[in-house]
């Protein structure tokens, strides 16, 4: 179970830097806000897997206080985009 973890973590943190990527690169800024809520939610599930692998529930609150906060970020960030700030 435990090496299946690792391999997970791996992935996840394969996806992570492909977003990372996509941020910079991003042609438009559309592209970048997508490539950002695309790294905050993975970033979240690199959390939840920190959990399972640490055997620590205060991870889970994090993860969610985390994942809260980013969509309250990129709502704000489109509505910035839309020019409705």
């Amino acid at each position: 179970m435990n090496s299946l973890l690792i391999i997970v973590f791996a992935l996840v943190s394969l996806a992570t830097i492909l977003s990372v990527v996509r941020i910079f690169v991003g042609p438009t800024i559309s592209d970048r806000a997508v490539g950002l809520d695309t790294a905050t939610t993975i970033t979240t599930a690199m959390i939840v897997l920190f959990s399972q692998i640490f055997h620590r529930g205060i991870f889970l609150d994090v993860a969610l206080v985390y994942a809260v906060l980013a969509f309250l970020g990129v709502i704000a960030l489109a509505r910035y985009l839309e020019g409705g700030v």
